[in-house]
């Protein structure tokens, strides 16, 4: 696809500064009225805090449920329980970090968990014997990462586990004992496969890999453990996805019952990610399984860290029961009648989303988590025989005493045509016009913003802000023509998409021109950074959290491992390590004199992506030129916060900050026990 250089914003500044933050105060005093208006302010501790209970997964007999709940000491670890009795015990013992990635062993006996070290992602993988709980560090390397991590009740003593062991670039599989913690080398990675796919009889017969020269992802299949490995399908760059692009990606949803066919998720002959039944032997394919024509396969949440498709398959069968879609929400499409009998059952009960999570051996039993955009989630144990579900729990309860709002989904106009899918969430209550507003980038900047709750979103509205979000062009999930519309447009035409957001709001009477503030993590708050130095005129405040500030920095200290993700930066945006003028173009560091309104930055000190040298440079940048510049750092953190004390500490500070500049309500800052913030 040819290259496409899309008008940049005029070079003109408009001078804040003091005078500004006059004018916004004369605009905080006439919004006081409004935000009387509003319902009462729900606590931090409520949106970011513990959940009760959350993550519940079953045994695969059906007769016990594991779930995530904070022990005595408000760490998130994982527990156990007879279903029908109230005999629920922690499992793990984690003092510091929280748990958040977990499932049962194909034994029934052990609970596999996985943990890294204060947010340096080199995950390690234990397991925890149920009936002594004795926990064993089952990847006990140091500086080795863990990833794709699979079981199969065909052998539910072992597990196959990724490890970057041999050498840090690349991942090969391993397969280890539970009942010894033996590990043996399985398959040797050549030096470009993202993950692996198993047959049904456990065997590693598929790979999903990138090729560094040419970004085109490639189907690698073999017809059985020592045979020799043949390319079956390849994608060039442009006609891929990210299931096909990113580490821990894959293309398959796993092979057929007999082992000759794979599904897989293919947008070669459509412009969206269809799922597809392709021949093992020819690559050809053999029948369409689901497709959508405005988005692709949607990805499936539940399988972080690794990237795969959501596609609800039988345990035992291995036939595909349904294919899930985003375009402006969630949907299914059916492909077992039976599924969509279950499904249409659960509906008239549940309005929700409804997205199986954990299922039986026999599939007769299943948990379902049922997602609404305006408050707290249920998890339901459903009975496919008898047709009934009863709730298991709900996340956060506390949410639902509280009023909160609906994610409208809009089209929003960009200024060459496309269509923007976003989403808009006003305060519940009170006017609805002419309102301070936060415009919220995701990050990726290869990702998008997905429908449901969003608790960074019901923060700011319920503190009386418009919240946009916009998933701009290069945004993943709408075929690969938007997505490659953002090529080479990375804080370019990406960047211009967002601000025409902006302007949408502004002429829909939304929100106040004068009182608009950008908040983004990641991708996002480069964005929030890149915006108030490409568009000053918009926006009276910033809030950056773990974003790129020099992109050859980003580049130059990218983990040994991310091979594929540097060839496809490097393919959308630019070869920013070598091309300095591009770097200088594109980096905000490089344009702190047009940033005239108030910072906030905070950054984890182990960030393993966005590493914290980012955010000191444009700290000092900023200072030198004499500019309000807040600066947190957290010390047992990484790309984001996992440990709730740091994020109520951070969205304490936020939302006093934005109550400063933007005229918002805000629950005063306190002072957060266990909080490791370090104020620079």
């Amino acid at each position: 696809m040819p290259e496409r250089r899309r008008r940049e914003a005029p070079e003109t500044i408009v001078v804040r500064g003091r005078a500004s933050i006059g004018i916004a105060a004369l605009a905080v005093g006439l919004a006081r009225t409004a935000l009387s208006e509003l319902p009462p302010i729900v606590p931090r501790e409520v949106l970011f805090g513990n959940p009760v209970k959350t993550a519940p997964s079953l045994s695969p007999d059906g007769t016990r449920l594991a779930f995530l709940a904070p022990d005595d000491k408000g760490v998130l670890n994982v527990w156990v329980q007879t279903l029908g009795k109230e005999d629920a015990a922690a499992v793990t013992r984690e003092s510091h970090r929280t748990v958040n990635l977990y499932r049962w062993a194909e034994d029934g006996e052990h609970i596999l968990y996985e943990q890294d070290s204060d947010g340096d992602e080199n995950w390690h993988v234990y397991s925890v014997d149920l009936a002594t709980r004795e926990v064993r560090d089952l990847t006990p390397f140091s500086g080795v990462k863990a990833q794709n991590l699979l079981t199969s009740p065909a052998h539910p003593d072992e597990i196959l586990i990724g490890l970057n062991r041999r050498e840090r670039r690349v991942f090969d599989m391993y397969r280890v004992r539970l009942s010894t913690g033996a590990v043996t080398l399985e398959t040797e990675n050549p030096g470009d496969v993202l993950s692996w796919t198993v047959d049904p009889d456990f065997v590693i017969r598929a790979a999903t890999a990138f090729d560094l020269k040419t970004a085109q992802t490639i189907l690698r299949v073999r017809d059985g453990a020592g045979k020799p490995w043949r390319d079956l399908v390849a994608w060039p760059f442009e006609d891929s996805t990210m299931f096909g692009q990113i580490n821990g990606g894959t293309v398959t949803a796993g092979f057929a019952a007999d082992g000759r066919s794979l599904y897989v998720v293919s947008a070669l002959h459509s412009d969206t990610a269809r799922l597809v039944r392709v021949d093992a032997q020819t690559g050809k394919e053999l029948e369409t399984i689901a497709e959508d024509p405005r988005s692709d396969v949607a990805e499936d949440f539940a399988a972080f860290p690794d990237f795969r498709p959501l596609v609800l398959t039988h345990p035992k069968t291995h036939r595909v029961e349904a294919v899930g879609f985003e375009y402006l929400e969630f949907a299914w499409k059916f492909v077992d009648p039976a599924v969509k009998a279950d499904f249409e059952t659960l509906a008239k009960d549940h309005p929700g989303f409804l997205l199986p999570v954990s299922h039986d051996r026999d599939d007769s039993k299943w948990i379902v988590a049922e997602t609404v955009d305006d408050g707290p989630q249920s998890f339901l144990l459903y009975d496919r025989k008898s047709r009934t579900a009863n709730l298991l729990f709900v996340d956060q309860p506390a949410l639902s005493r509280y009023r909160l709002t609906h994610r409208k989904p809009v089209l929003v106009p960009a200024r060459d045509g496309l269509k923007l899918v976003s989403y808009l969430t006003l305060p519940p209550g009170g006017p609805q016009k002419s309102l301070p507003m936060v415009l919220v980038p995701h990050g990726g900047p290869w990702a998008r913003d997905d429908w449901g709750f969003d608790g960074w979103a019901q923060f700011l509205a319920n503190r009386g802000y418009a919240v946009l979000q916009v998933n701009f062009r290069g945004s993943t999930g709408f075929g690969k023509k938007f997505l490659n519309a953002g090529n080479h447009q990375f804080g370019l035409g990406m960047q211009e998409d967002l601000h025409d957001g902006v302007r949408w709001a502004i002429r829909e009477g939304i929100a106040d021109p004068k009182r608009i503030g950008i908040m983004g993590a990641s991708g996002g708050g480069y964005a929030a950074l890149r915006g108030v130095t490409t568009a000053p005129e918009l926006f009276v405040c910033a809030v950056d959290l773990v974003g790129p500030t020099d992109l050859k920095v980003l580049f130059t200290s990218m983990p040994a491992y991310w091979g594929a993700v540097k060839t496809r930066w490097v393919r959308r945006m630019g070869d920013v390590e070598h091309d300095e003028d591009l770097n200088r173009r594109l980096s905000p560091l490089y344009h702190v004199d047009r940033i005239q309104v108030p910072v906030l930055i905070g950054q984890g000190a182990n960030d393993p992506r966005v590493n914290i040298k980012n955010s000191d440079l444009i700290v000092e940048a900023l200072r030198k030129r004499g500019l309000s510049v807040t600066y947190v750092v957290y010390p047992d953190e990484g790309h984001g916060f996992a440990r709730p004390e740091n994020n109520l500490d951070f969205f304490g500070r936020v939302e006093e900050f934005l109550a400063k500049h933007l005229g918002g309500r805000s629950e005063p800052w306190k002072k957060i026990p266990g909080s490791t913030a370090e104020l620079k």
